[in-house]
């Protein structure tokens, strides 16, 4: 199957080819089988599938150039050492960041907002605010709960509207003059929902206070650039942009970085040592504790090369014009209740549903007998769920390998739930 798209948001562009057959013949997960029938990968937004060439990079720095870095200057270390750096001037030119000493690498996207919690929140003091909302994952909610009983801090919240946005009719009330750090995520990794950044990011800044987007499910998926969102940090994560596991990164402004003591002690965050007291190193050094995952790094910049060269706004309408075919497609599932936003605007390519007196688990066993990979559970967002009254939902995440084959898959597949359910 051949798509032709256009940029997203520029229709009167050149139309460029995505054939997403030739794309799919690089991911060798994708030609096995699953209890007997062809692998149906719909569950890209927990972790996303590997090319070749991010295995492969991985492989020959293991088999040629394994080192640690920053530590030795013969030969391997020094290669080692220009291979992680390179991949973090990747990162920084890959989300438009002013340099790449603004790249923390992390283990994950939970580390870095950990790392910010941590570091960044020490100043906040009794009566200070921070505000979140329904929709974030555990990872966006829990490290500012712990931040807020270590410092007396307070934890506000956006709600959520029925279809699935966040309710911002409070904003001048909810991020006022208390409010130190606001902490949102991007794009909802049950919903789909793309969050609005100008409004809430510019009445952040009018009362002082600074803002974190988790782009977990945002970078991966559509043009980012810091400069153009605003924001204070992002933090995202490898395996869920082509990557390797164990690898995220945080981006913040150089200033704050600068201000925020270390996360982690130990070796390489260091200037100087004495058994008296320790000096820091400048950031990014100053959060990277330890040996780093060097291998992950090369395997991300790998990804980013990869994606890069496919172009992130022909990702992004290859996944626009899917999720408004699984949209319709969904649409015709009798007893089929979807969450979030109803049209394939402002949302992403994560669409979460119940299926009516079936539960999730059902769905989803019933599915991979079929071959057809989803999530089924709260997701990490049980506030959410109990927003919409659900313990559970399934959920189909698509990405730029995904067909609308394989749609019309998922859709067969629930019709056989169905069926055996009665």
């Amino acid at each position: 199957m051949t798509d032709t798209v256009t940029t997203a948001g520029t229709p009167d562009a050149p139309v460029d080819s995505f054939d997403v057959e030739a794309i799919r013949a690089d991911f060798p997960i994708l030609g096995r089988q699953v209890n007997g029938h062809p692998l149906v990968y719909l569950d890209s937004g927990n972790t996303s599938q590997k090319p070749h060439a991010v295995i492969e990079a991985m492989a020959l720095h293991y088999a040629a150039h394994n080192a640690n870095v920053a530590r030795s200057v013969h030969t391997l270390g020094t290669e080692a050492t220009a291979a992680y750096e390179g991949a973090r001037a990747k990162v920084a030119a890959f989300i438009g960041a002013a340099s790449p000493d603004e790249i923390v690498f992390t283990k994950n996207v939970t580390e870095a907002i950990n790392l910010v919690a941590h570091s960044y929140g020490q100043r906040l003091r009794p009566g200070d605010e921070i505000v979140i909302s329904e929709m974030e994952h555990h990872s966006n909610i829990v490290p500012w709960q712990l931040l807020a009983e270590r410092t007396g801090a307070v934890l506000r919240w956006f709600g959520v509207t029925e279809q699935g946005r966040l309710d911002l009719s409070q904003l001048d009330t909810l991020v006022n003059e208390r409010t130190k750090i606001v902490s949102y995520t991007h794009v909802s990794n049950v919903l789909g929902t793309v969050n609005p950044t100008e409004a809430i990011i510019g009445r952040a800044h009018e009362v002082g206070a600074v803002v974190l987007l988790d782009c977990a499910q945002s970078v991966p998926h559509l043009p980012v650039d810091v400069a153009d969102l605003g924001a204070d940090f992002i933090g995202f994560t490898g395996h869920k942009m082509l990557g390797p596991t164990g690898i995220g990164v945080l981006w913040g402004r150089a200033e704050l970085l600068e201000q925020m003591p270390p996360f982690l002690g130990g070796g390489s965050m260091i200037e100087t040592v004495a058994l008296e007291k320790t000096t820091y190193a400048a950031p990014p050094a100053r959060f990277e504790a330890g040996t780093p995952p060097i291998a992950q790094a090369v395997g991300l910049g790998t990804a980013i090369d990869y994606l890069t060269a496919v172009g992130m706004p022909a990702i992004q309408w290859h996944e626009k014009q899917l999720t408004a075919y699984a949209l319709d497609a969904l649409d015709t599932v009798p007893g089929l209740q979807l969450f979030g936003p109803p049209t394939p605007v402002e949302r992403g390519s994560t669409l979460s549903f119940d299926l009516a007196g079936i539960h999730p688990h059902d769905v989803g066993q019933l599915l991979d007998s079929l071959g057809v990979q989803v999530r089924v559970g709260h997701h990490c967002a049980r506030p959410l769920c109990q927003r919409f009254g659900v313990a559970a939902m399934t959920r189909a995440s698509f990405y730029l390998y995904t067909t609308t084959a394989e749609i019309d898959a998922l859709v067969a597949g629930l019709d056989h739930v169905r069926k055996v359910f009665g």
